[in-house]
């Protein structure tokens, strides 16, 4: 680790091990939502470097949670808190907010970064029009395939038609939850 571009995960891993923890509940809801939270779908496409410092820092949360050796496998640590290793987490949140849009339930200004498929006028009629799909905008850059409106109809068209059909948030979040731990 160097300089200031570490700031945010010292920060991290100092609240993480100054903190005294009351239960493992408010452990993982204060890693969860101050940690962690924090943008994670404007993380979806950072470099391999930031992710595996993030990841770092997950697991070392973990570990001071269950209090493992550094030799034991993290897999079992994670799965036993029900948290998703961090590049998973991203692709979790950016899918919620997609799903969120498809349902009206994201602020306009997200809306309008979106369009579905159905409201795009076609004279074909699909099989998969019953399945809500989004509009993939082409982009020229990478940063542009990283963009939100890029980024999250290309994830949400990739995602099983079964699970884009849930009909409440809670189900949507709990059968995404359980693909991307079994992916």
């Amino acid at each position: 680790m160097n300089g200031d571009d570490d700031q945010p995960l010292i920060s991290a891993v100092t609240y993480l091990t100054d903190r005294q923890f009351n239960s493992d509940h408010s452990v993982n809801q204060d890693f969860d939502s101050r940690s962690h939270r924090c943008c994670n779908a404007a993380l979806c496409g950072i470099t391999d470097t930031l992710l595996r410092k993030l990841q770092s820092v997950q697991i070392l949360a973990a570990r001071l949670l269950i209090q493992t050796g550094r030799r034991e496998h993290i897999t079992p640590v994670l799965r036993q808190l029900h948290w998703l290793p961090v590049s998973r987490r991203i692709v979790f949140k950016l899918a919620v907010l997609i799903y969120k849009i498809s349902r009206g339930l994201a602020p306009t200004y997200l809306q309008d970064r979106c369009r579905l498929a159905s409201e795009v006028s076609s004279g074909r009629r699909l099989r998969s029009a019953n399945v809500p799909t989004f509009v993939v905008p082409r982009t020229r850059t990478k940063l542009g395939d990283r963009s939100f409106a890029a980024a999250g109809p290309r994830l949400w068209n990739s995602l099983p038609g079964p699970l884009r059909q849930s009909e409440t948030l809670t189900t949507f979040k709990r059968q995404l939850k359980t693909f991307l731990f079994f992916d």
